[in-house]
C-alpha cells in the first residue's frame, strides 16, 4: 500500500481534500493529520479499525484511545454532567492542547452505554471514564467535524518512539501502513498535549505537556463573589458561611479550599472599603463557627465582576449593580434566595441571627446544586 500525502494550506484549508480525507476515516482507513501539539492518526471508533491502530502503533490493547472533538460543544454528547473546575478549565483551555480525563458517575455511564453504539461505548470508556481533546487547528477541527462517526487520534508514533511533528516524521515510522497524511506544515507546540483529570481532591497532571501545571490550576480555578451594599454584613457573613459548608462538601479545612481551586469573595455596591465587619454579624457567624472578624470590606468592580464565575447578590438591585458593571455578567449573577435578603444595618443582634439564618439556608441550596466533581 502506498501512503499519499495531501498538501493542505491551514489558512485556507480545500473542504474537498477534508470531505475525502473523513470518507477515508469512515470506511475505517488510518488518517494521519496535524493538529497544534503533534501529528495524529485519526481512526473510527469501531472494534476492527481501533485493533488495527493497537497494530499499528504496538500498542497494548487494554489502553484506552482520547476521542477528539470538533469543538467543545460535542463534550455533551460523551460527558452528560461536568465539574465547575473541569467546566472552567474546558472555557479557557479548549480548544488548545489539552486532554482531560473525564469521570463519570454511575448514572451518567448508564446514559453513555444506552446512548451509544456498544461498540463505541467500549471503545471510550475504561473503568467509568474517558479522555477528550479538542485540537486548536482548523485542518483537525474541519477533519472531525466532517467525519460521520467518532473519532480517536493518538500521535503518530509506534510505542516508545518520539511523535512526529510533521508530515515527513509520520512517513518516516508509517510510509505504506497508513492510507493517507494531510500534511499542512510543522505543529505549533512539537510536543504533545498535556493530560489532566481534576477531581475533589484536586488537578492531577497524569502527562506532561504544552501546558504546565501552573497554567491550568490558574485556568482551572473556580471564584465565587457575594455581594450586598456595604460589605460589612451580609456578604461577609455569606462568604464565611459558604466557604464553611463548601469545604465541608470537599472534605478540607477552609484555608485548604484555595489549594483545589476555589477561591470566595465578597464586595459592596456602596464603594467602602476597609471596614470590619459589623460586631453583629462577626457574632452570628461565630455561633456558626466561623471566624468574621479579620474581614475587611471592599468594593465591587467591574475587574472583580469579569473575573468570578459565579455571583450572588443579597438583593434585586445588587444584581443590577453587578450587570451594570458588566453586561455579560447577567448569566453567572443571581440572587442568592428566592427572595432579597433585607439588609440588618442598624438592628438588634436577634435580626442579624435570623438574617445569617436566611444566608445559611440559601447557601446550603446553592452547593446542593452545584456540580463540583
Amino acid at each position: 500500500m502506498e501512503t499519499k500525502v495531501v498538501k493542505l494550506n491551514a489558512a485556507n484549508v480545500d473542504s474537498a481534500k477534508i470531505t475525502a480525507a473523513a470518507r477515508l476515516v469512515d470506511a475505517g482507513q488510518l488518517v494521519a493529520f496535524p493538529t497544534e501539539t503533534v501529528y495524529g492518526i485519526a481512526a473510527k471508533v469501531e472494534r476492527a479499525t481501533l485493533t488495527k491502530l493497537d497494530r499499528l502503533k504496538g500498542r497494548d490493547p487494554a489502553k484506552n484511545y482520547t476521542l477528539h472533538i470538533a469543538q467543545k460543544s460535542d463534550l455533551q454528547n460523551y460527558v452528560p454532567s461536568v465539574g465547575l473546575r473541569e467546566r472552567k478549565l474546558i472555557d479557557s483551555a479548549w480548544p488548545g492542547p489539552l486532554t482531560i480525563v473525564f469521570e463519570l458517575n454511575a448514572e451518567d455511564i448508564d446514559k453513555q452505554r444506552t446512548r451509544l453504539e456498544v461498540e463505541v461505548f467500549e471503545g471510550l470508556y475504561r473503568n467509568n471514564s474517558i479522555g477528550i481533546r479538542c485540537p486548536d487547528h482548523t485542518v483537525a477541527a474541519m477533519l472531525l467535524q466532517t467525519c460521520k462517526n467518532p473519532v480517536v487520534a493518538p500521535s503518530a508514533n509506534r510505542a516508545n518512539s518520539e511523535p512526529a511533528v510533521d508530515a515527513q516524521g509520520v512517513l518516516a515510522q508509517f510510509s505504506g501502513k497508513i492510507e493517507l497524511v494531510l500534511d499542512a506544515g510543522p505543529s505549533k507546540y512539537k510536543k504533545s498535549s498535556t493530560v489532566v483529570k481534576i477531581d475533589k481532591y484536586g488537578l492531577q497532571i497524569l502527562r506532561p505537556g504544552a501546558y504546565s501545571k501552573k497554567d491550568l490550576e490558574k485556568m482551572a480555578q473556580v471564584k465565587f463573589l457575594f455581594v450586598c451594599t456595604g460589605n460589612t454584613c451580609r456578604s461577609p457573613m455569606a462568604k464565611g458561611i459558604f466557604s464553611k459548608l463548601l469545604a465541608e462538601k470537599l472534605n478540607c479545612a477552609v484555608d485548604h479550599l484555595g489549594e483545589i481551586g476555589y477561591k470566595v469573595f465578597s464586595a459592596g455596591t456602596l464603594g467602602l472599603t476597609g471596614a470590619p465587619a459589623s460586631a453583629e454579624a462577626v457574632k452570628s457567624c461565630a455561633a456558626r463557627g466561623i471566624d468574621i472578624s479579620v474581614h475587611r470590606s471592599k468594593a465591587l468592580t467591574r475587574q472583580l465582576v469579569e473575573q468570578c464565575d459565579l455571583i450572588f447578590a443579597m438583593e434585586q438591585m445588587h444584581r443590577d449593580t453587578v450587570i451594570a458593571l458588566d453586561r455579560h455578567a447577567a448569566e453567572k449573577c443571581m440572587l442568592l434566595a428566592e427572595s432579597d435578603i433585607a439588609d440588618p444595618i442598624g438592628q438588634p443582634q436577634k435580626v442579624y441571627d435570623d438574617c445569617a439564618g436566611l444566608i445559611e439556608k440559601a447557601v446550603k441550596k446553592k452547593i446542593n446544586e452545584l456540580v463540583l466533581f
